[in-house]
């Protein structure tokens, strides 16, 4: 009932559930899960899911708000599935966010997936893939990773012991809250020389050669998971479809994701409407914005999974011939090729997308506004909240309609970001984020010096 296909329309081939591929073996590109839904028990309305959404007992769909929406990803039985409590997240109706992004208080709502059990979103995909992983037999699983994906990984493989985590990095290129993560968590941790790109180029040839089990977003399981968040966000807006959906861009797994989230709750008929998706790239990786462009015809599109794959060449080997690396504070989504480009250009198709870019100080910016708001995250995750300001002043986002940007990862996976900005040594604001043209911080909340007097504290008081 649940197979592989290939993504390409004129390909399709299909794979059985228990085949393990980074990539269609004909045709090379990547992959979806699938079902065949008409001989499923799928639910009639989305309503149904209320029953487990305020059970506490201990059974996977009440444990897990991902394995809660079992039903609209049930690859596998349920007694197969491999959980450590993921997707107990939360949305936040963010008033003192709105007045920033310039939408209506009410109609302004961000999704923090920094509550999830190693702080980022990443966990709604590992729990699929640890559970796919587990039924094939896997011992070793490997990802490349800036930082979110390898603490996902190594925190599954320490609480379930079903798989041994091996982690490649490149140099210099993971936050050293991420990386604590990975090494606390016991997994073998492999610095190469290069950038994201390089590391992952490498780890699935490795993985290939040596028989390991790929975790990182091209394996179509992790996808499953991801589809989840956006079953919670309407969830919690009790059914509601947003207007907008405005989500960072990095390797593109989360776009990928929630198109065919929408995709599929549409062809179920479990809901009517699309939302749009805004996707949010740094000017310092910014290639699906340079290929996609700001609505111009003659640029990259899906067109019906025939999309231009010599423009994609054609970019990347300019960036090769150039040596140029991505560069930006938001280090979750520092990647120059992402790999999932094809299924965000067929989110963008089906949710009549759109594609920004904002600057390292947009994203700090907006980081500090979000963390007065009371919800600490990570600097990619603030892309998605400068991107909605900067839609609603181009007057894409209408102040009315209603908006939810998604918060990827907790404020502790880059603390030092955060004191860079609102600390007073300025020295340590240069070497953090001086090599990222930040300049400023307008909304920094610093810290008061004071003689150890009562009335000279006092008065600040």
């Amino acid at each position: 009932m649940a197979y592989q296909i290939c993504i390409n329309p004129d390909c399709g081939c299909k794979y059985e559930i228990d085949q393990v591929l980074h990539s269609c073996s004909v045709c090379g590109e990547l992959l979806d899960v699938d079902y065949e839904w008409d001989s499923l028990p799928v639910p009639d309305s989305l309503t149904y899911f209320e029953r487990y959404r305020l059970n506490s007992s201990g059974r996977i769909r009440n444990f897990s708000g991902v394995w809660r929406y079992y039903d609209l990803l049930p690859f596998l039985p349920t007694e197969k599935i491999v959980s450590i409590g993921e997707g107990r997240t939360i949305l936040q109706d963010a008033k003192f966010v709105s007045s920033f992004v310039g939408v209506n208080s009410g109609r302004f709502f961000l999704q923090y997936e920094g509550l999830n059990p190693s702080g980022s979103f990443k966990d709604n995909g590992m729990t699929a893939a640890f559970t796919h992983g587990s039924f094939v037999g896997a011992k070793q699983a490997a990802c490349a990773s800036t930082g979110n994906t390898s603490a996902s990984l190594a925190i599954y493989a320490a609480v379930t012991r079903l798989m041994e985590a091996v982690v490649f990095i490149g140099s210099g290129k993971i936050a050293y809250g991420k990386l604590s993560q990975a090494l606390d968590y016991g997994a073998k941790t492999i610095q190469i020389q290069g950038d994201f790109d390089d590391a992952l180029s490498r780890v699935r040839q490795i993985a290939k050669e040596a028989g390991i089990y790929l975790v990182n977003s091209i394996n179509p399981f992790r996808l499953e998971g991801q589809k989840t968040i956006m079953f919670r966000v309407i969830d919690d807006l009790r059914w509601q479809i947003p207007d907008w959906i405005v989500v960072p861009g990095g390797n593109l797994g989360n776009a990928a994701a929630f198109g065919k989230a929408f995709i599929e709750l549409h062809k179920l008929k479990l809901i009517d409407k699309i939302p749009q998706i805004a996707i949010i790239n740094s000017t310092g990786a910014n290639t699906l914005y340079q290929l996609y462009g700001k609505g111009e015809s003659g640029k990259l599109r899906w067109n019906g999974g025939h999309y231009d794959k010599t423009m994609v060449k054609n970019f990347y080997d300019k960036m090769t011939n150039e040596s140029r690396k991505a560069h930006t504070i938001a280090s979750a989504i520092e990647i120059n090729r992402p790999a999932n480009l094809p299924k965000a250009l067929r989110t963008l198709e089906f949710c009549n997308g759109v594609v920004r870019e904002v600057t390292d100080q947009e994203i700090l910016d907006a980081k500090a506004i979000i963390g007065a708001g009371g919800l600490g995250c990570e600097p990619a995750s603030a892309a998605s909240v400068a991107g909605a300001k900067k839609l609603v002043e181009e007057g894409i986002i209408d102040k009315e309609q209603l908006t939810v940007c998604i918060l990827t990862g907790h404020q502790l996976k880059d603390p030092n970001a955060t004191i860079a900005y609102h600390g007073t040594d300025q020295n340590f604001f240069q070497e953090t984020l001086g090599k990222f043209n930040i300049k400023s911080a307008q909304h920094a909340n610093r810290p008061i010096t004071t003689p150890n007097v009562q009335n000279e504290i006092l008065k600040f008081l």
